[in-house]
């Protein structure tokens, strides 16, 4: 494996960092699918048109959602022994020539190839809770510790891995509770040196479920791809007020997705939907952020009115392209000093209209998602001259608008209406 550098939770309690102290922020894209239905060629393929976007994170799983036990991947191999329609965990299927478990091994290769970590789940969720999908349920708590460690052991060094528990479910008992702290402890005790974190369901937290717990090193919430959640900010909040480690959003509305689960509305969320989620939750002061596509997470290669376009073609969409403007503007400025600051502009409750903002010591960021003039409070800033600029979110260009006094300011954007979101940039002089 190419060495990546190893990840650790910086001492703020807020931030990702790689171990010679530099900052990392988690720039995910979703492709739970990927091992299950995607060839090796495939795979090339989707990697580096991720890694050529800028993404440093791929979200896949090992026991996937789609019918994962029993449905094999691309090479006719399923990932563990079957027994009379019984799938036991504590039994992977290792035999023969590329197994199952081969494939993994060679898309986590080749994403460290692109110097891209893979946040892996050990299961997706409705094999411990099926609550809705297919399951099968397998898991106890002695075969959840004993594939726990058979992940661990077979992964812990591949330089590129992050450990995600849950898959899409709550804990919702005591049988839920159990199993989930066995893999916990077991990926922890075989695998101390790579961080963990918990992919909660929709509206929720995992620190709603795993807060406190000594394997987990970052929380993830789920805003979802309903409109309940739309403002991502409090659930984020709430995480940061649950539990005292890094939180980002782990599964926000993805581009191409059906609103609200129903095509019959005839809309879905489009790349301006995806940038307003991300800007949102950045100016809260997340590690990360994921980014999602509602045909690739799916690795989808037949057109539907639920799934639109075929994984090739969303790889491309303008929602993925503009993810990486996030990250080079969060890695602009000095970064583990970066907070949340809404004392900085007036409270807009209107739906759509809500600004945002976050600041280092010596500068701030405004989001505005439909490009409406921004009402900046300076005096709240500094008292040193302030140059003001406009960022882009769409092609990550800035331009200058000039220096103004510290005192209450009025910005006017570019331009405004959906899909004219911008970024006010504020450096103290």
């Amino acid at each position: 494996v190419q060495s990546v550098k190893k990840l650790l939770v910086h001492q703020n309690r807020r931030y990702l960092m790689q171990e010679d102290g530099s900052p990392f922020f988690y720039l995910a894209d979703t492709a739970w699918e990927l091992f299950h239905r995607l060839t090796k060629e495939e795979a090339q393929l989707y990697i580096g048109e991720r890694a050529r976007q800028g993404f440093n994170v791929i979200q896949a799983v090992a026991l996937s959602e789609f019918d994962g036990l029993r449905t094999p991947n691309a090479y006719g191999r399923c990932p563990l022994l079957e027994s009379d329609g019984e799938y036991d965990p504590a039994k992977p299927d290792l035999d023969g020539e590329y197994s199952y478990w081969d494939h993994v091994d060679y898309i986590i290769n080749t994403a460290a190839q692109y110097d891209i970590y893979v946040a892996l789940l050990p299961t997706w969720g409705d094999k411990f809770n099926i609550k809705w999908g297919k399951g099968p349920e397998i898991f106890d708590e002695q075969n959840a510790y004993a594939y726990g460690s058979f992940i661990a052991k077979r992964y812990c060094g591949f330089d590129n891995i992050i450990w995600v528990l849950g898959g899409d479910r709550p804990i919702e008992n005591d049988k839920h509770r159990v199993v989930i702290d066995a893999m916990g402890k077991a990926i922890r005790e075989n695998d101390p040196n790579h961080l963990i974190t918990y992919h909660p369901m929709g509206d929720s937290s995992s620190a709603e479920f795993v807060a406190n717990k000594d394997y987990i090193d970052f929380h993830g919430t789920q805003t979802g791809h309903h409109i309940g959640t739309y403002y991502g900010h409090e659930l984020i909040r709430k995480t940061f007020s649950l539990d005292d480690k890094p939180v980002l959003d782990l599964e926000p509305r993805y581009e191409d997705h059906p609103a609200c689960f129903k095509p019959q509305y005839g809309y879905y969320w489009d790349a301006s939907d995806v940038r307003q989620s991300a800007y949102y939750a950045l100016m809260e002061g997340v590690c990360g952020h994921t980014y999602g596509n509602h045909c690739v997470w799916s690795m989808n290669d037949t057109v539907t009115e639920y799934f639109k376009y075929t994984w090739q073609d969303a790889i491309l969409h303008d929602g993925a392209e503009q993810m990486r403007y996030l990250s080079k503007l969060r890695m602009s400025r000095p970064y583990f000093e970066f907070r949340p600051s809404p004392e900085l502009i007036p409270e807009e409750s209107a739906l759509n209209a809500r600004q945002c903002s976050g600041r280092g010591d010596k500068y701030a960021f405004v989001y505005t998602p439909l490009g409406m003039p921004v009402r900046v409070y300076l005096n709240r800033l500094c008292e040193s001259p302030v140059k003001a600029s406009w960022f882009n979110p769409r092609n990550g260009q800035t331009q200058t608008i000039g220096i103004t006094a510290p005192t209450e300011s009025l910005f006017v954007p570019p331009s405004n209406g959906k899909d004219n979101d911008w970024v006010l940039i504020l450096d103290v002089m």
